[in-house]
């Protein structure tokens, strides 16, 4: 395993035929990340650009963790690899869910590449494939952390969220100033 296993998975073609669009897939990394964000998969305006998070809830994010976009989109400090790499298409609610295959097929392969400081787990998705607990979100980012220091959880930072941001203030009140400063520490 070696660098170019970046170049390849952005190749990869393993799910064409479950995609409502041609596979990009979007990720972001070298074996000097220190930083690891582990979400859901791209939106539209990721797969449109080629630009993982590029849309509100990569703002959002950004804000959240208190990474300029500079920061944020260098490879050596911050890696990219979601669930699923390509964008899934549309669902009633909003994107469907990542396809599995790509963390079966990618992710340990990849994080063999490099140890990241601190690894963010951004909604339900990663936190139930990294996670062993029967927690939900809510209790979860409660929590965030018993997942230290391996860990941070955080809810997605969709604007689909803003009834939960709403419903829990004290996420953005007490976790999120914590979080930035350990976000800090490992960039």
């Amino acid at each position: 395993m070696n660098e170019n296993d970046f170049d390849l998975a952005r190749k990869c073609r393993e799910c064409t035929d479950l995609l409502p669009l041609e596979p990009r897939p979007i990720i972001q990394g070298s074996s000097n990340s220190k930083i690891c964000i582990i979400g859901q998969a791209p939106g539209l305006a990721a797969h449109n650009t080629n630009l993982p998070w590029n849309d509100a809830s990569g703002d959002r994010l950004r804000s959240w963790i208190g990474l300029s976009k500079a920061t944020f989109y260098d490879k050596n400090t911050v890696a990219i690899l979601p669930m699923g790499f390509c964008y899934p298409g549309k669902s009633s609610s909003g994107d469907l869910p990542p396809i599995k295959r790509c963390a079966e097929l990618w992710h340990q392969r990849l994080l063999a590449l490099f140890s990241p400081k601190i690894t963010l787990l951004v909604g339900q998705y990663a936190q139930r494939y990294y996670l062993n607990d029967k927690l939900n979100l809510t209790e979860r980012v409660k929590n965030w952390q018993d997942y230290l220091p391996k860990y941070i959880v955080l809810p997605h930072p969709s604007p689909r969220n803003n009834i939960w941001l709403k419903k829990n203030e004290w996420f953005e009140r007490s976790v999120l100033p914590e979080v930035k400063t350990l976000i800090q520490m490992a960039s």
